[in-house]
């Protein structure tokens, strides 16, 4: 369910956010970057050019997950050192959100938990470390550190500005993964599973030339 459309507090031109629980969209208008707290827009920036993009999954792009369908409504981009990658923000028909990783053609699927067990530090993470959450033992496999590019489309929380961010990636024997963000204190905890493309079932993709 959308709520009803506001305007932009630095041009005044209609914004909607499609997703109720959204708290973060960009003007279409002059690109500002908008921040709802309750029924208070707030300008908060400019959105960022981002950079080329070679996914095939774009905003309003749907998909099956676990048997319940998901449509995208929005996309952080993350840069590093050997490029960048994308997190795009998917809600459920059942309501829930979570998050699709994109990354060099691979995909994952996760969701943002809050765990019984004790979360490490930034200062305490560091790779082959052994961490168990849910039952499920997982090793810090790699440790990046990436900046906010931008973003486009719509978020569950305010996201803009941020730069020096550790990322921890989690890794099992089998299809389950993890990731420690350090973007926020105390540090962010998201659990999935990494899945192929043809088991997405999208629909609405972006089309390259030359392919089938």
């Amino acid at each position: 369910m959308s709520s009803p459309t506001s305007n932009c507090p630095n041009c005044g031109a209609p914004v909607q956010f499609r997703w109720s629980s959204a708290v973060q969209t960009a003007c279409p208008f002059c690109k500002s970057i908008i921040v709802r707290t309750d029924l208070v827009l707030e300008n908060v920036g400019k959105i960022a050019d981002l950079p080329p993009d070679p996914s095939p999954i774009q905003l309003l792009t749907e998909g099956v997950y676990r048997g319940d369908k998901f449509q995208v409504t929005g996309r952080l981009v993350y840069e590093y050192e050997n490029g960048s990658w994308n997190e795009w923000h998917i809600v459920f028909s059942k309501g829930a959100s979570g998050w699709l990783s994109d990354a060099q053609l691979q995909f994952a699927i996760s969701f943002m938990v809050n765990p019984k067990e004790a979360v490490p530090s930034q200062d305490h993470v560091s790779r082959g470390k052994h961490v168990q959450f849910g039952g499920t033992d997982y090793e810090v496999s790699t440790l990046t550190v990436a900046m906010y590019k931008g973003f486009e489309g719509e978020l569950p929380f305010p996201y803009y500005g941020k730069s020096d961010m550790l990322f921890a990636d989690l890794r099992t024997s089998g299809k389950s993964f993890g990731t420690l963000d350090y973007s926020e204190n105390p540090p962010l905890l998201f659990l999935g599973e990494w899945v192929d493309y043809d088991e997405l079932q999208l629909k609405n993709v972006r089309q390259f030339e030359g392919w089938a």
